[in-house]
């Protein structure tokens, strides 16, 4: 029997087609107009037990990434000197393209050679429901060439063999076929490997497949892996298909009628953060669209309100992690982003770009250190980092400025006698929500573009300890500080002066006195994004790698730049006025990954990022921010022009009109980069999985309605906040009304999409072997 397979159809190199957009069949209009968005958020936490050095040196100084398959998409700080680090990072990121494992490698790292990679957690995309919204131990496993399957290039071979089989064996033998990189003058890598039963050419004698790459079967067999230690995770991954925007009309008009609903817990968008097993997956998309929609600033009032009414201690107002505290956080997290910039960050450069020691702790004290100079030393940050906080009023955003003016009437009626409340209630959010946990922080906020490392996060964490406690303290007139730590006390002595206070006084009164304010620095272009990637030289040949050169591009509202490190004078300039379109780059154009265009009114911008995320942030944050354009392109060329023609069509013309439809652009918010319709996909996913307690929340409404007698023992409804059950009923009935129309578009497609793609194609891999 002869078997002839082209590896390019009998094996797929990478995860199939990598686009987050779904392409249903033409003709259907509904289904065209779907998107297939992914998202992954969540924490990484700690290791424990990670296996020695074997010599007197034990410790090892560890990171952690987090790989798409096998490109990495994120990586942690290194935690020094630890066989248990730390890391305590938050992540979120869209995910562009398809894939089969999400990764998390835990690294030694290595000045002089290659980090090594002590183990991996690799949980298949299919199992990630499996751990959503917990926290959870996952044993360490080894890494091995045979247990990983790689991210390569796509490529083509056409190969024929030949050879004989007995009819009885048919059934049991199989085909197996590997993939390689040749090492060419090292050794060679192994890609991956599929299996094909040779009982499925019976039928098909041109058996034609996209297979997904396999790691060998012995790949992850050790008897060792509970050695290696553990990794401590909260991982949330979610799957939206996103329909057109009529679809979700009712369930936003619900949902933004829920500021003005009495009381505010008979609302949708409080009822939902009833439901939801983590208050936090409510939080973000109803924060987004109210935001999006200007109800945040009611909704929020409304239950921080609810807030007040449990509160019984003035000192201890908005401390705890409610609705409201958690919608003000997120709040602060998107329209902030440029004020934080404006005012911390070049403090926060300075400090990161110094090898100055403020450490104040005699018993971390390294051999040489003077603890005088480095009290100074910190001093001298402390006070250059409150001055320009609290001379940074004007550049506050004026919705935050909105909601500290409600706070600040709502204490202030919640505890009359209290003078001080008007500005802890304020301080609370703005000080030890916002800048404290920026400053210990900053790569999170998007202030440092990498992690800083160990003795920086010190000084960043004793700078943070003292701004929060010159915020609370200023702001509640305490005679004393609630440092724990003796050192921190005597620190802190240099700060108990009048003037501090007056100046957290004075501060706190311009960002919450009036309720609303001009709207400033309007004028300002607004910092968007910034980071390192490699772009191409223009004009040149195709050929060398000098073509590509490693710089530092800087978005902002007005300009995109690069420059030759970040801080430098730009070498480049495009006005975002002039940018035409932005789209991805074929990889064949240059053989390079994770590249991109940026079509301006001179010759196009190619780029490469790091990776897939990377790149699709770039393009995202691009096309917001010049979507409004003149003279934008209705189409593009998805290839490069070279030696004379574009190499995706052909055509020899430079000028000629693009052969390929302009990506459309999502309606958004350019400031706080909003889509609405996929933050109402994301509520109707959350109230689709949480309708279990949707009806016991009903239930419990029409057992408090019906029994008026008094409450003997805790029922099912005595966890719900339920303060009118007859309106709190009537939003329920209306939530599940809508809940059931939307199911009805969801299944259509989710059945058309299942049928459309044939299992062994691009779209629908093969997994495993075929039957």
């Amino acid at each position: 029997m002869a078997a002839a397979a082209p590896a390019a159809a009998a094996a797929s190199s990478e995860a199939p087609a990598a686009s987050a957009t779904a392409e249903p069949e033409a003709g259907d209009e509904d289904s065209r107009d779907v998107r297939v968005l992914q998202s992954l958020r969540g924490k990484i936490c700690e290791a424990k037990n990670l296996l020695p050095y074997l010599g007197p040196h034990k410790m090892r100084d560890c990171f952690c990434t987090i790989n798409l398959d096998q490109e990495e998409v994120y990586r942690t700080q290194v935690v020094e000197k630890s066989l248990s680090p730390f890391f305590s990072e938050e992540f979120y990121f869209e995910i562009p393209r398809t894939f089969q494992y999400l990764s998390f490698y835990v690294y030694d790292k290595n000045v002089l050679q290659r980090d090594l990679r002590i183990g991996k957690v690799a949980i298949k995309k299919e199992d990630l429901c499996h751990h959503s919204g917990k926290e959870t131990w996952f044993s360490l496993q080894p890494v091995d060439s045979n247990s990983e399957v790689q991210v390569t290039r796509s490529s083509s071979y056409t190969r024929k063999s030949q050879f004989q089989v007995e009819e009885e064996d048919i059934e049991k033998l199989e085909i197996r076929i590997d993939l390689w990189n040749n090492g060419n003058l090292v050794q060679d890598v192994f890609l991956g490997e599929i299996k094909v039963p040779v009982n499925v050419l019976r039928t098909d004698s041109s058996h034609q497949a996209w297979y997904l790459l396999q790691p060998r079967d012995n790949g992850n067999k050790s008897s060792k892996t509970d050695d290696l230690g553990s990794l401590r995770l909260n991982i949330c991954y979610t799957e939206d298909y996103v329909l057109p925007s009529e679809y979700y009309g009712p369930l936003k008009t619900l949902l933004l009628k829920s500021p003005d609903v009495q009381p505010i817990s008979a609302s949708a968008a409080y009822i939902l953060s009833e439901i939801c097993r983590d208050k936090n997956d409510a939080v973000l998309p109803l924060v987004r669209l109210l935001l999006h929609h200007d109800k945040l600033v009611p909704f929020a009032t409304a239950v921080a309100e609810l807030d007040l009414k449990d509160t019984q201690d003035a000192n201890t107002i908005f401390r705890g992690n409610s609705l409201a505290t958690r919608c003000l956080d997120e709040m602060m997290k998107i329209v902030g982003g440029h004020y934080l910039k404006v005012t911390l960050k070049p403090i926060l450069d300075e400090i990161c770009d110094s090898s100055k020691s403020c450490e104040i702790d005699p018993i971390k004290l390294k051999e040489g250190d003077n603890v005088e100079n480095n009290k100074e030393n910190l001093r001298y940050y402390v006070d250059k980092l409150f001055s320009t906080i609290v001379k940074s009023s004007m550049s506050c955003p004026t919705v935050m400025c909105d909601i500290f003016y409600s706070l600040r009437q709502m204490a202030t009626q919640r505890f009359p006698n209290d003078p001080h409340v008007q500005y802890s209630a304020v301080s609370s959010f703005v000080f030890l929500r916002f800048f404290a946990v920026a400053v210990v922080s900053p790569h999170t906020f998007h202030l440092r573009p990498h992690h800083p490392d160990a003795q920086t996060i010190r000084t960043l964490t004793l700078i943070s300890k003292t701004i929060q406690t010159l915020g609370s303290w200023g702001s509640l007139s305490k005679s004393k500080s609630s440092f724990k730590e003796t050192f921190m006390c005597e620190f802190f002595k240099m700060f108990q002066e009048e003037g501090y206070i007056m100046a957290v006084k004075k501060f706190l009164d311009e960002i919450s006195s009036t309720e609303t304010k001009e709207s400033s620095g309007t004028s300002e272009p607004v910092h968007l994004k910034e980071g390192e990637m490699y772009k191409r030289a223009q004009g040149r040949t195709r050929i060398g790698k000098k073509n590509f050169k490693k710089r530092w591009f800087c978005l902002t509202s007005r300009e995109l730049t690069y420059h030759k490190q970040p801080g430098k004078d730009a070498i480049y300039t495009i006005p975002v006025k002039n940018i035409l379109a932005v789209e991805k780059l074929e990889e064949s154009s240059f053989n390079r990954k994770n590249m991109f265009q940026v079509i301006h009114t001179e010759k196009p911008l190619y780029v490469q990022a790091n990776n897939c995320v990377e790149a699709n942030e770039w393009i995202d944050v691009l096309c917001r921010v010049s979507r409004c354009n003149q003279n934008r392109l209705s189409f593009y060329h998805p290839s490069v022009y070279l030696n004379g023609n574009w190499l995706c069509c052909q055509e020899t013309g430079e000028n000629t009109l693009g052969c390929k439809p302009c990506t459309a652009g999502v309606p958004a918010d350019i400031q706080i980069d909003i889509d609405e319709d996929r933050e109402t996909e994301r509520i109707y996913s959350l109230f689709t999985l949480s309708l279990l307690k949707l009806q016991k929340m009903e239930e419990a409404c029409g057992t408090i309605a019906v029994y008026q007698g008094p409450q003997k023992e805790p029922d099912d409804y005595s966890n719900f906040v339920i303060e009118d059950s007859v309106t709190t009923f009537k939003t329920i009935q209306q939530i599940k009304s809508i809940i059931e129309k939307l199911d009805e578009p969801h299944e259509k497609y989710r059945k058309k999409r299942s049928s459309s793609a044939k299992y062994g194609s691009k779209e629908n891999p093969i997994v495993g072997k075929a039957s």
